[in-house]
C-alpha cells in the first residue's frame, strides 16, 4: 500500500551540552531584552536543532555558545549552510540591540571558511564597528579554537520609535 502522507522520524533528545562561558563573561538574558522574537534559533534550550547561551564580556561585546545538533544537518556530519546563516542573523543583531541600538537586519553577509560539524560546542563572538544616523554595522565570527567557521557582517537598520 502506497503512503499518502509524509511521516516525520522521531529522534531521541541529544544528551545535555555545556555552553559554559569562558572567564569574565556575564550570562546575558537575551530574551528579556528583545523578547521572544529569539524562538527560531535560542527557543529550544534542549532540542535537536540549535542550543545557545548568550554572554557580555568586561567591554560589553556580546558572545555565544552554539551548539549545532543533528537537526542543522545540510553536508553529511556537517551543519547546513542556512543554520550557520541563521545563527550569524541572531547574533550581530543582538549585539547591536545589546549596545543599544533596537534594529532590524538590513542586509546580512556571511563567509562560510570550514565545513562545522555537527554536534560541536562553537563560540560566536560579536561587536558593534559603526553606528551612523540610523546604520549600525555589526561584525561576527562562529569558531573554535583556531579555526574560523564562518565571518559575518551586518547592515542594521534602526527601528523609529523604539
Amino acid at each position: 500500500m502506497a503512503k499518502t502522507s509524509v511521516e516525520r522520524v522521531s529522534v531521541a533528545p541529544c544528551p545535555p551540552v555545556d555552553l559554559s562561558g569562558e572567564a569574565g563573561w556575564v550570562p546575558f538574558d537575551a530574551p528579556a531584552l528583545v523578547g521572544e522574537s529569539l524562538r527560531f534559533v535560542s527557543g529550544e534550550p534542549e532540542g535537536n536543532r540549535f542550543r545557545a547561551r548568550y554572554y557580555r564580556d568586561g567591554e560589553q561585546h556580546l558572545h555565544a555558545r552554539i551548539w549545532f545538533g543533528p537537526e542543522t544537518e545540510g553536508p553529511p556530519g556537517h551543519a547546513h549552510g542556512g543554520a550557520v546563516a541563521a545563527v550569524m542573523d541572531e547574533a550581530l543583531g543582538l549585539a547591536a540591540w545589546a549596545a543599544g541600538y533596537p534594529i532590524v537586519v538590513g542586509n546580512l553577509n556571511v563567509s562560510f571558511r570550514n565545513m562545522l560539524p555537527l554536534q560541536k560546542v562553537v563560540t560566536v563572538e560579536s561587536r558593534v564597528v559603526s553606528a551612523e544616523g540610523r546604520k549600525v554595522k555589526v561584525h561576527g565570527r562562529i569558531f573554535h579554537g583556531e579555526t574560523t567557521y564562518a565571518e559575518g557582517e551586518c547592515l542594521c537598520i534602526t527601528i523609529p520609535g523604539k
